[in-house]
């Protein structure tokens, strides 16, 4: 029979990467960790590891039996801490993921005053996740999904609380600084700085060059909003951004944003839920504030 502590052992040996290490992350002793999973095995009928000189390979077994401990584990850490938050009297805590670089900056200023109105509840904020943001949602990673590209799922709720647009940044002197909007092939030979995100995620990519059948000169990313905007304002290249997000950093940088195309590129930011989490106060009351704001 499968226990937690089977699922507790594959997940610690992949992460910790040997048997030595995991069983002092355990607090087992490695004897007792090695008879433990022979002894699955054996019930099993079937290997979960094999070993390939001093290192151990999953078989095909473990490897399904990882990807069972990486979805429930993390479920059963959740019920643990709220259960507890529940026999405390405590709220506990939100636990909010990125889908969105630019995002982050909007999010501290929900944030600050969602502190101030629930002191008795925590904010963690993720922006990597082991299955994507909405994989994050379904292993309980997260309660919160912050996205300008919702995916409906059975389970999971979406909601706009956010409008913005999309538009190209441009430094002082540039050709294009001062035009009313610019059009797709007027990016050809632009270097376009975005972040490490895929291009078919890009909105300057799949909402405006993509469907012209244009490509910029060069693409070059950068995982951080201020270095690619001292890139912009030195004329290094040109970037694609929430007009909001250009219109703070320009406060204090030479940039200028324009619009994208005659129409432009409006967007959303959206906050994802568990429908299971629908009824929790301090959730909602989030997402309250963010629409509000």
């Amino acid at each position: 029979m499968i226990e937690r502590i089977h699922l507790n052992i594959v997940r610690e040996v992949d992460r910790q990467g040997s048997l030595t290490a995991a069983a002092e992350v355990l607090c087992l002793t490695q004897s007792a960790l090695s008879h433990t999973m022979r002894k699955l095995e054996q019930q099993l009928g079937t290997d979960i590891w094999l070993r390939e000189g001093r290192s151990l390979r999953l078989t095909q077994a473990g490897q399904y039996l990882l990807a069972v401990a990486n979805r429930v584990l993390p479920q059963l850490e959740q019920a643990q801490d709220r259960l507890h938050q529940f026999a405390q009297g405590e709220r506990g805590t939100l636990r909010i993921g990125m889908e969105c670089h630019p995002c982050y900056q909007w999010l501290l200023k929900v944030v600050s005053p969602y502190l101030a109105q629930w002191p008795d509840v925590d904010v963690d904020v993720k922006q990597k996740f082991q299955f994507g943001g909405i994989g994050a949602l379904f292993a309980y990673e997260i309660d919160l999904l912050v996205t300008p590209d919702p995916l409906y799922k059975p389970g999971l709720c979406f909601e706009a609380v956010f409008d913005y647009e999309q538009v190209l940044v441009v430094g002082p002197g540039h050709p294009l600084q001062g035009v009313r909007h610019v059009e797709p092939r007027q990016l050809a030979d632009e270097v376009l700085i975005t972040y490490p995100v895929a291009t078919d995620r890009l909105d300057v990519f799949n909402q405006f060059l993509t469907p012209a059948g244009i490509a910029p000169r060069r693409h070059k990313t950068i995982e951080t909003t201020d270095i690619m905007l001292q890139m912009v304002a030195s004329g290094r290249g040109v970037a694609a951004l929430p007009r909001w997000l250009v219109q703070d950093y320009a406060r204090s940088m030479p940039i200028t944003p324009v619009k994208l195309g005659r129409k432009g590129i409006a967007k959303q930011i959206y906050l994802g839920w568990r429908e299971a989490d629908a009824d929790i106060d301090y959730l909602q009351a989030f997402v309250q504030l963010a629409r509000e704001g």
